[in-house]
């Protein structure tokens, strides 16, 4: 480890290369998410070992639970608390050493959940998840504040999409490991306890490589920071520029990203928390297999992601579309295709595995088109402000990931009933589409003209900016 630190804190490079410093920060918010997800998810995986017997070892714990979609609600209890105040925090006093110490404590509560769950019994876990959630909700407004300093805008299609692939691979893999962890002789317990040594070693690695904008860096060029810099449409005082929150909330263009924010939460948490249950119970696939099969719509998920992002860059670096055209066209490629899939879905038993399954990789693989859609569109409309934004769309369409699997307790009350399943994914299907019209017919590529509104502190006062005819007049 010694010397791979020592290679990164030489690292001197230009834009021309092909790993530059910005990459560099890229990676590690890419592994926040990957760790971040796993974390978020492995309990979906894990629950039912948690209440099934699937190890051969007579010590591991098995409980009789029978609020399984409020122990997996619970995770955003805490989730929507801090978001608005984390983009705030981030964009006054950078994100860095919020997302160090945050990462730390939910890793720590990973670690804890087993005595949690043998001491307080489900209650136990209910609040490790929910602090799990109060932390994780500091993540995103951050990482949105990360990328908005150091990614040009030619690449934020690429590069953004990257960081937020960390989720579903981050998915993936957890479903698959805990799958296999579950069934072995160490049982569910180890699960915690890797995703939470993986949390504690990122938190050191952040603190020591991790920077908060190209300016804070020990490590960069003065090439690649002014490329940087000179790629971005951001105020440098942007630390400092008041928050213009009448103008955020009578945007339209802010309304439609929430509203599309919101319908892919309600779908993505749905699919996320319910399908390891659906494939047990409908399809009757045992713990293992089972894990294997969960993952393998996220696998796709997250390859597509790459393949839709270059091409989101590639319209909007050659001009054939503009960055508004190409968010509302992946966004809708993203919402819409999943939306069908999912009514055919609802249809599905036990006797049609493999149509069953195509549909899922269908329905959460396409899914990945939002990377280039809304998801990184806050930092086209408002890059001053993207991480506050952020932390808007995100606090308010997590209260729909919360109710989605409370939706879900309420109408599968027999989770071997299809026409039950059928309701949850047309729900989530009409959910989609509604969204994302929303998102084509008012949604926006453009710069708002409220980014640089505000006062602006300088030199110990406070000047007021404003928009004129184009250009920012002081």
């Amino acid at each position: 480890m010694p010397h791979v630190a020592y290679a990164i804190l030489k690292l001197r490079t230009s834009p021309s290369t092909l790993f530059g410093v910005r990459h560099v920060q890229v990676l590690l918010n890419f592994f926040l998410t990957f760790i971040a997800y796993g974390i978020r998810v492995n309990l979906s995986v894990g629950i039912v070992a948690m209440t099934t017997k699937s190890s051969d070892n007579p010590d591991i714990p098995v409980y009789d639970w029978h609020d399984k979609s409020i122990l997996l609600s619970s995770f955003f209890w805490g989730y929507i608390i801090p978001q608005i105040g984390a983009g705030q925090l981030a964009k006054k006093y950078g994100p860095k050493w919020f997302l160090v110490s945050t990462m730390g404590i939910c890793s720590l509560f990973s670690v804890l959940l087993p005595v949690m769950a043998d001491a307080f019994d489900s209650k136990g876990v209910m609040i490790s998840r929910a602090l799990q959630g109060f932390c994780q909700g500091f993540f995103f407004p951050s990482i949105h504040n990360i990328l908005s300093y150091w990614v040009p805008v030619t690449e934020r299609s690429r590069l953004g999409t990257f960081v937020y692939a960390g989720g579903p691979l981050g998915t993936v893999v957890s479903m698959i490991v805990s799958g296999i962890i579950s069934a072995s002789w160490y049982g569910w317990p180890l699960i915690f306890y890797i995703y939470g040594g993986l949390g504690l070693l990122w938190s050191v690695a952040m603190a020591i490589v991790g920077s908060n904008k190209p300016k804070d860096s020990k490590i960069i060029s003065e090439e690649e920071r002014l490329y940087i810099e000179a790629s971005l449409d951001r105020s440098p005082d942007a630390k400092n520029l008041a928050t213009p929150w009448r103008d955020i909330l009578t945007s339209r263009a802010f309304w439609a990203l929430l509203i599309a924010h919101c319908g892919q939460n309600w779908g993505f948490w749905t699919l996320m928390t319910e399908i390891p249950s659906y494939m047990s119970e409908v399809m009757n696939f045992q713990i293992k297999s089972n894990s294997y099969l969960s993952a393998l719509p996220y696998f796709v998920l997250w390859v597509l992601s790459f393949i839709f992002s270059a091409i989101a860059d590639f319209l909007i670096i050659r001009k054939y579309a503009s960055i508004g055209t190409t968010r509302k066209i992946f966004n809708s490629i993203g919402l819409v295709v999943p939306a069908i899939a999912l009514v055919f879905l609802g249809f599905m038993d036990e006797e049609h595995h493999t149509p069953a399954i195509a549909l899922l990789v269908i329905a959460v693989g396409m899914n990945s088109a939002i990377f280039s859609g809304f998801n990184v569109n806050h930092m086209d409309i408002a890059p001053n402000h993207s991480g506050t934004l952020m932390g808007l769309t995100n606090c308010v369409s997590n209260i729909f990931s919360l109710l989605a699997p409370l939706f879900v307790q309420v109408v599968v009350t027999n989770e071997k009933d299809t026409s039950q399943w059928q309701t949850v994914f047309c729900v989530a299907a009409g959910i989609y589409i509604i969204s994302d019209l929303c998102f084509v017919l008012c949604g926006s590529g453009e710069v708002q003209e409220w980014n640089d509104n505000g006062a602006v502190a300088s030199e110990g006062k406070y000047t007021v900016t404003k928009e004129d005819d184009g250009r920012k007049t002081v």
